[in-house]
């Protein structure tokens, strides 16, 4: 009777919901131990894995759901252990149904999710599996947060009856345990549970291109939901930049060749996102050109990355006047998108409408190993290069970053960062608009008193800045402008101290450091609510391999070169224009080296030493400039600093320290290094006083001007 009855409801969930089942269980071993974990995202969950699972488990089910009337009749179907998971003997019960040798079902999470995302991941489930030393498979249950089955809070969308999937993912196992006692084995145990479940979250993410992806978000959250804003005063529903990006991948291809790299100097701005997609949706690949890098900059990118026709807009051009730099560019023919739109006729209005119906029809990105974007360096350190990321690199990076925080649709992310950095594209843009949130977008992050008055007025939940921008948000901002954030997320350059604390004091809010390159698409750690570390950049994102190599002349840490399917395919160099160059480092091909010097301790927790060039060599002594800087903060916290390095006879190199406090002097840095216990090697031969420390347009420090300025004074 009762396999009736599941074969009947097994035939009725298929026909409903499209179950499908992806990857398959390993094979049965004698005396295996076989645990099964999920993610939470229903209350159909325990049904779901109980029908299409091939094999007949015993579910481990919280008591309090187990007391209520219409699961009971469902827990007649199966067999199953009810436990209360705030009770710590309630383990002991798992523990010995594993070594009884039936297969266990288990939910780590114990509760199902009201985020979307991964909650809290208990100690316990995972405990019972290293003592036991149990097979470890975790199946990733999808789609399911989206019936009204679910808990998911806030405008969260749902649906009738959404295509549901399980992903089994390759069996694992929890490793020893060091812990000195229970306790810290037991959360030692929590730790590798946690990250095995953020893992099976990221692994399990569909392999295809951006325009896909985006179709995907389209289905999901629906044509209607307001997805993207910029300064202008409407807001796109996910169904207008759908007929935005098919009009402009239509417009382009006139203009363009199948497979061709096309210069994109744009703002921030919605447009922006919608020629991006375009033209990846044509088959054509968009360079981001930086439009502060000025026209040498621009000209050498060009270049490198074979770039023939180069699309802009002409009231960005004659706001940013940006005139002079374009009639400085030779052998590239310009394109503005104000003639591109006046160019529309009837027949392209009706291919318009027609894609619109069937968008997946004229999708020329089918491979997501082809270039999906060329960024392109800053150039401090030569000319700039240009960074070719596959589709596969950013949506890697996207799911790797949704595997560990929960942007959701009930979230407004406020992105001040330029669509020509990494971090701006990925983490400020492409993350919500394939999460369902929304995007504001504001072009530029220099004005520190409007961009806190606009997250107020939008309601945002979700910042990103660098250290030096959110420093000065800090100091501009009203109390309240901030109330509705529950993610500020800095990067790109070392959080300091004094910003940290400024947001903490004045707005209660924690700021989650995070670390990453343009070669990375960009991000390899962050911190996060579930695992934070302050001072640490966080843990390094799932599927990211990491080698730590050591440096002659630096005693503490070492070289980080890292691998991981967010890696980029590799560069365009000026010196050999339009091929690409593999990556490829000391540990291998196919690693990159990120030129930093890195601290990874026990528990995974990446700390940033400094970068091998930001290191000066002083009478045979490796001296790191950021501690100089460190130092120069701890005696005049108010006021920044930055420290360079120029050639010395004598000593091999010496240390110049660039401020904006003109009360500095060397006797203030000899006594805080005293009281902090820092070497008096780092103390800078000279100070330097400037109004403002130079900052480049993705809100770095420019330390290739600051060694300008020091080399020639």
């Amino acid at each position: 009777m009762r396999k009736a009855i599941k074969l009947l409801l097994k035939t009725l969930f298929s026909l409903l919901f499209r179950v499908q089942r992806r990857g398959s269980l390993p094979p049965p071993q004698p005396g295996q131990r076989l645990l099964i974990v999920a993610n939470h995202e229903s209350f159909l969950d325990g049904m779901l894995l109980g029908l299409f699972l091939p094999l007949d488990p015993v579910f481990v089910v919280n008591t309090d759901i187990a007391r209520q009337p219409l699961f009971k009749a469902v827990l007649a179907l199966v067999d199953y252990l009810a436990v209360d998971p705030t009770n710590p003997l309630a383990m002991r019960r798992v523990v010995k149904l594993l070594e009884s040798g039936r297969p266990v079902v288990i939910f780590p999470e114990g509760r199902i999710t009201t985020t979307g995302g991964l909650m809290k991941v208990y100690d316990g489930p995972a405990f019972a599996a290293s003592r036991t030393g149990a097979t470890l498979v975790p199946v990733r249950i999808d789609g399911a947060s989206r019936t009204y089955f679910s808990r998911v809070s806030g405008n969260y969308p749902k649906s009738l009856l959404p295509r549901l999937t399980l992903s089994i993912q390759p069996a694992t196992q929890i490793p020893v345990l060091h812990g000195a006692t229970a306790k810290a084995r037991r959360q030692e145990a929590g730790e590798h549970m946690r990250r095995i479940m953020q893992h099976m979250l990221f692994a399990s993410h569909p392999r295809q291109t951006l325009p896909a992806a985006f179709l995907d978000a389209v289905a999901i959250y629906g044509s209607q939901r307001p997805c993207l804003e910029d300064m202008k005063p409407s807001r796109l529903t996910y169904g207008d930049t759908l007929k935005m990006a098919l009009a402009l991948a239509r417009l382009t291809a006139r203009i363009t060749r199948p497979s061709e790299t096309v210069g994109v100097l744009m703002p921030s701005a919605a447009s922006t996102l919608g020629l991006l997609l375009g033209l990846q949706t044509g088959g054509r690949v968009p360079a981001m050109l930086n439009f502060t890098a000025g026209a040498e900059g621009m000209q050498s990118a060009c270049h490198a990355a074979g770039i023939h026709t180069l699309i802009t807009s002409r009231a960005f051009i004659e706001k940013a006047k940006l005139e002079p730099v374009l009639a400085a560019l030779s052998g590239i023919q310009l394109h503005y998108l104000e003639d591109l739109r006046a160019q529309i006729t009837l027949a392209d209005k009706l291919w318009i409408a027609r894609a619109v119906l069937f968008p997946r029809s004229v999708i020329r990105a089918t491979d997501p190993e082809q270039p999906a974007v060329v960024l392109f360096t800053s150039g401090t350190e030569g000319k700039p290069k240009g960074v070719v990321l596959s589709h596969r690199a950013l949506l890697a990076n996207v799911a790797q970053i949704r595997a560990v925080i929960d942007i959701n649709p009930s979230d407004k992310v406020l992105n001040v960062l330029p669509l020509f950095h990494s971090f701006g594209l990925t983490g400020g843009a492409l993350l919500p608009l394939l999460s369902g949130a929304e995007v504001v977008l504001y072009p530029t992050p220099l004005h520190y008193k409007v961009i806190p008055e606009l997250a107020y007025d939008r309601n945002c939940t979700v910042l990103y800045g660098t250290s030096t921008f959110l420093g000065q948000y800090a100091k501009n901002a009203h109390a309240y402008d901030f109330h509705k954030l529950r993610y500020v997320i800095a990067g790109a350059e070392k959080l300091a101290d004094s910003v940290r604390t400024a947001w903490v004091e004045k707005f209660g809010i924690r700021i989650f450091e995070g670390y990453g390159a343009t070669e990375t698409a960009p991000v390899l750690a962050v911190n996060t609510p579930l695992a934070y570390q302050a001072g640490s950049v966080g843990q390094l994102l799932p599927g990211i391999d990491a080698q730590v190599v050591s440096v002659p002349g630096i005693e503490r840490g070492g070289m980080l070169h890292v691998r991981g399917p967010n890696l980029m395919s590799g560069y365009l160099r000026f010196e050999a224009p339009g091929r690409l160059e593999p990556p490829a480092s000391e540990a291998g091909d196919g690693w990159y080296n990120t030129g930093d010097v890195v601290e990874i301790d026990p528990a995974g927790f990446v700390r940033i030493l400094g970068r091998v060039k930001r290191f000066a060599k002083i009478a045979g002594e490796m001296v790191s400039l950021e501690v100089v800087e460190k130092l120069a903060v701890a005696a005049s916290p108010a006021h920044p600093h930055a420290a360079t390095s120029v050639p010395d006879e004598k000593r091999g190199e010496a240390i110049i320290l660039f401020s904006t406090d003109p009360a500095l002097n060397r006797e203030h840095l000899q006594q805080a290094a005293r009281e902090h216990g820092l070497p008096e090697i780092a103390i800078p031969r000279a100070i330097r006083l400037l109004d403002a420390l130079p900052v480049l347009g993705t809100g770095k420090t420019d330390y290739q001007m600051l060694k300008t300025l020091a080399a020639t004074a």
